[in-house]
């Protein structure tokens, strides 16, 4: 079994507790052959047809003539510039939620927070195409699928953009360090670090990317949050009136601001105040929000539920690569909703959360043991947040994948 404290080659023969403690967020790591003999498990035609889907989140930049361009997907394959001409890029988000194989590569990599891990971004790339040099705010691994690709990266000091390019494109960059990866070759960089990746002959590299929001952006949806759910936080009690000013003398300047009303509305708000069960509701349900532009495909004609427990129990069940589940100790969130678990429940849906998916064994006697539990996650297989497994698309992939990572 692996644990934080075996050595991984993913991470180069790091513990993923070592590689945390020296390089997360501090140092960028090459890690040669961090998946022996990998194969692109996408084709560049399935590529390009996710790209061409309107739920797909794709885009297109070209380099020619000293020009940028950038635009944005779908893109029928007609509308892609021919495979022959040099410098371009086609970068394909959210791959992961769409490609099973893509999605087991993506959870070797759950040794940090699904709250911080975001998607897998597949960059496909003609000969000499890339995203000139630049900076991300986000920790990533980029790892080589096919074909080669030049990377030089630096400990940027200067953030100077290029004027009038649709990119933010760094004007003076100096390169460190410099490489040629392969498949199988993988490299991380802190956010941060310069790097700029140029394509050596065709070549797709995965992008595994973590989120790291804004502070502004997550003060300004706790705000939300607060204002969305204010009647039923405990401050309500003290905004259940209306407004009145039964001291208001008469004015000589009808247009000011009353103090009044200024000095009432101070004193609300000092009553406002949250705690740590608001703040993890909050993050709970914001971290678990589905993207705008994920969409769920419910089983055209569902099980009924009998029959749904005597399947779960012979093949076990899977979470669909788009459904988020998190917990913060008896507390559950799912797909942006906060979820009432009953105790008995709970343990089930912790091993659900962090294995993604229970085996038949997990599943036996549900019925006999916990009506609640099947109740749950029957109404996510009909939402089409839980596949039916172990069969499921991927799911035998994914514990390939486990067994020889462990």
């Amino acid at each position: 079994m692996t644990t934080s404290r075996s050595p991984l080659p993913l991470l180069g023969g790091l513990a993923p507790d070592a590689f945390m403690k020296r390089y997360w967020h501090k140092r960028p790591l090459l890690i040669r052959q961090a998946i022996p003999g990998f194969s692109a498990p996408l084709s560049r035609e399935a590529l390009f047809a996710l790209a061409a889907q309107d739920d797909v989140e794709s885009r297109l930049i070209t380099h020619a003539r000293k020009r940028w361009q950038l635009d944005h997907g779908p893109f029928d394959i007609d509308a892609l510039p021919p495979l022959t001409r040099k410098q371009w890029t086609l970068l394909v988000q959210g791959v992961n939620l769409h490609a099973p194989a893509v999605d087991a590569l993506m959870q070797r990599f759950r040794f940090i927070p699904d709250a911080r891990l975001d998607d897998v971004m597949i960059s496909y790339a003609s000969d000499g195409g890339g995203v000139g040099p630049h900076l991300d705010s986000y920790d990533v691994f980029l790892l080589q699928a096919h074909g080669k690709r030049r990377w030089r990266i630096g400990a940027q000091r200067d953030t100077t953009w290029l004027d009038d390019v649709p990119l933010r494109i760094l004007k003076n960059f100096e390169a460190e360090e410099e490489w040629v990866l392969e498949p199988g070759d993988m490299l991380y960089l802190p956010p941060g670090y310069a790097h700029d990746g140029v394509a050596e002959g065709e070549c797709m590299t995965y992008s595994i990317g973590f989120r790291a929001p804004l502070e502004q952006e997550m003060l300004q949806n706790f705000l939300y949050y607060l204002a969305e759910n204010a009647a039923d936080l405990p401050f309500a009690r003290h905004f259940a009136g209306r407004y009145a000013d039964p001291k208001q003398p008469a004015v000589k300047h009808p247009a000011a601001l009353p103090d009044a009303m200024i000095d009432t509305l101070i004193s609300q708000l000092e009553r406002v105040r949250w705690g740590q069960k608001e703040v993890e509701d909050f993050l709970g349900r914001w971290l678990s929000e589905p993207k705008s532009h994920v969409f769920f495909d419910p089983p055209e004609k569902p099980l009924s539920t009998s029959r749904f427990v005597h399947e779960v129990s012979t093949r076990g069940v899977t979470l669909s690569a788009k459904t988020q589940l998190l917990y913060r100790r008896n507390r559950y969130f799912v797909n942006g909703e906060p979820l009432e678990v009953p105790i008995s429940a709970r343990s089930t849906l912790r091993i659900l959360a962090d294995q993604r998916e229970l085996d038949a064994a997990e599943c036996a006697d549900f019925e006999q043991k916990d009506q609640e539990i099947v109740e749950i996650l029957y109404d996510w297989y009909a939402s089409g947040w839980l596949l039916l497994g172990p069969d499921a698309k991927g799911v035998r992939k994914l514990r390939a994948v486990r067994k020889k990572a462990g």
